[in-house]
């Protein structure tokens, strides 16, 4: 029984490298290792006129034509969630995978840039946060949220990235610092699925890249392995929406989603809060 298997293996290898097209993830690992495969039979992509997955689009996204998705990912045999294209695509204003975005740098490097100085620690935070400065601390992110949108979108607008609290942990700080370093990234169907480092991402590929940038996630998972990863429920300070076919979250407040954009460049923030119905509700452990 093992050749088929290698054979196997080595085949979806070839196809990520290649082309286009995770299909498949392994859930489980709470720190985020992920296995692609290829992707479902003609499953198409907006961004290339409707055929097959643009070439240049490493490892296709999470998501499913309406009425075919699996809400939270149906597992198969041995954990592995298939994935079909994302129905929120055309709200995500896609480009051509020619379309050459410079790249993005290493979300190790987004996050590690966005720490204050002086920032307490995720220790600190945890252990002086009474009740009383939970409160506070809710009134400033209900005071973030007033941000002034692009005109006639959703997108924040200005420079399209959002005020890096001082007063959350340093994961949470990093998560929005990764957010930012691609708030005005194309939208590119299956973008960050090879590598956190990539010129476009879809709608898993932001999530994880932010993520990572928080130190939660070692390699990037598609929308129906985010739908499973993490612990059950909202978070206090970072809450992910996902489903077979497309993922969102929630950070300190803000939204963060490639639907609902204000065009191909504009932010993944977002002032108006996504539909939530159909989504599996998780959260990072103890954020």
């Amino acid at each position: 029984m093992r050749a088929p298997k290698i054979a196997v293996l080595g085949s979806c290898l070839a196809a990520a490298i290649a082309v286009a097209g995770c299909g498949e993830a392994q859930v489980g690992d709470p720190a985020g290792a992920v296995v692609h495969g290829s992707s479902p039979a003609g499953a198409k992509s907006a961004s290339s006129g409707g055929g097959e997955a643009p070439a240049a689009a490493a490892a296709g996204s999470g998501g499913a034509p309406s009425g075919t998705a699996s809400v939270g990912g149906a597992a198969g045999a041995g954990g592995v969630v298939h994935e079909v294209a994302d129905p929120e695509e055309a709200k995500s204003f896609p480009v051509p995978a020619s379309v050459h975005h410079r790249s993005a740098s290493s979300p190790s490097v987004a996050g590690e840039a966005a720490v204050a100085a002086g920032a307490p620690s995720d220790a600190e935070v945890r252990r002086e946060l009474g009740e009383e400065e939970q409160a506070k601390a809710q009134e400033r992110a209900a005071q973030r949220r007033v941000l002034t949108p692009v005109a006639g979108g959703s997108s924040v607008g200005g420079k399209g990235t959002i005020p890096i609290p001082t007063n959350v942990p340093e994961a949470v700080q990093r998560v929005i610092a990764g957010g930012n370093a691609i708030a005005d990234f194309p939208y590119i169907w299956g973008g960050g699925h090879a590598s956190f480092i990539a010129n476009g991402y879809d709608c898993s590929g932001s999530v994880s890249y932010a993520l990572a940038a928080g130190g939660l996630l070692r390699a990037p998972l598609v929308s129906g392995a985010l739908a499973g990863w993490g612990e059950p429920g909202p978070g206090r300070w970072i809450t992910i929406y996902a489903s077979a076919g497309h993922t969102f979250m929630e950070v300190d407040g803000v939204w963060f989603d490639t639907a609902g954009r204000s065009g191909p460049y504009a932010s993944r923030w977002l002032v108006s809060t996504p539909s939530l119905a159909g989504y599996a509700v998780r959260h990072p452990p103890g954020l």
